[in-house]
């Protein structure tokens, strides 16, 4: 039963969530990725608040921030932007790919216990300010509200191993979990070990998975009950048409309650505020202009960016503490 989603400002009941955008990156301070890739540089906090002022003014109220432990989280900067935007925030826990941190980064040699408790601190008792960058760990108000974790082209022993710890946290907690498909490959293999780790599959999003564009695929995907988020609506070049909108159009007839949008925008290129674009505004601008053109209705549109939301992101079990 959905009771609350978890922001870093606090828990909400369940029918405050609203609109909602899926997988974004609202913040990305200098860290090991954004050396290897200053393109994804997201450190200015009145920047952030900008866009998500923009998003708000056009309905937008909640977004599920997806940059988990020392790749670029700040989680004192996802509560000003929160604060000043009038945007829910939820930030993540949990560890991304092997490529962005360095060879010598703790996430490669912690245990699954040793990355469960982790995990389950960021959730019942706060994000460390400093994002685990060490040696002292100071814990902050704020908690983490989602799992996020992270498969490349297979499974490695690290990403099993993270895998397991993020199972056992969502056990002892009820946190929901989502996931980072690359180039949408894999999902299916992720759900099984989930699955398998006994994960509640209403609480699993898989991400980027649009960008393998295969109907026939993603109903695989989804008659296993989890959700997905397509997030590259606005990255198909002119001359490929948009698989996102046709994989939309062909798939929420069957699957009308497990289909979720985002954008993904971990780019500066991609932001208004840093003097790009499209802007956060997209998906409840053009895009959605778009899908009401091929038919989408008013009551799919409410799925996709409320109840599906909703449906995911919420904690479903009470708080079994350690």
């Amino acid at each position: 039963m959905n009771t609350f989603f978890r922001t870093v400002l606090g828990d909400k009941p369940a029918e405050k969530m609203g609109i909602t955008y899926a997988h974004e990156h609202l913040i990305i301070d200098p860290c090991y990725v954004t050396q290897m890739t200053p393109e994804f540089l997201l450190d200015d906090t009145n920047a952030c608040i900008q866009e998500l002022l923009r998003l708000f003014q056009i309905g937008g109220r909640t977004v599920i921030d997806s940059m988990p432990c020392d790749c670029g989280r700040n989680v004192l900067k996802l509560a000003e932007a929160s604060r000043a935007s009038g945007v829910q925030i939820v930030a993540p826990t949990g560890i991304h790919l092997a490529k962005y941190y360095d060879p010598g980064h703790w996430s490669h040699a912690y245990s699954e216990t040793d990355l469960e408790n982790l995990f389950v601190a960021d959730i019942l008792d706060g994000i460390d300010a400093n994002d685990y960058n060490g040696p002292l760990v100071s814990r902050t108000s704020h908690r983490a509200g989602v799992i996020k974790i992270a498969t490349d082209l297979r499974f490695t022993a690290r990403e099993t191993r993270v895998f397991v710890a993020a199972a056992a946290a969502h056990r002892r907690t009820g946190c929901p979990i989502l996931t980072h498909t690359e180039q949408g490959e894999l999902a299916l293999e992720q759900v099984s070990v989930l699955k398998q780790l006994g994960v509640d599959t209403r609480q699993i999003c898989l991400s980027h998975t649009d960008r393998k564009p295969d109907a026939g695929y993603h109903r695989e995907i989804l008659s296993l009950g989890v959700s997905v988020e397509f997030d590259s609506a606005f990255r198909w070049k002119p001359e490929q048409g948009n698989p996102t909108l046709d994989l939309l159009v062909g798939l929420l007839g069957e699957f009308p309650d497990q289909i979720m949008l985002g954008m993904d925008a971990a780019k500066r290129s991609y932001w208004k505020s840093y003097g790009g674009g499209p802007g956060l505004e997209f998906l409840l601008g053009d895009f959605s202009k778009r899908m009401k053109a091929e038919g989408i209705g008013a009551d799919l549109l409410e799925r996709i960016f409320v109840s599906t939301p909703r449906r995911t992101y919420c904690f479903r079990t009470v708080e079994q503490g350690r």
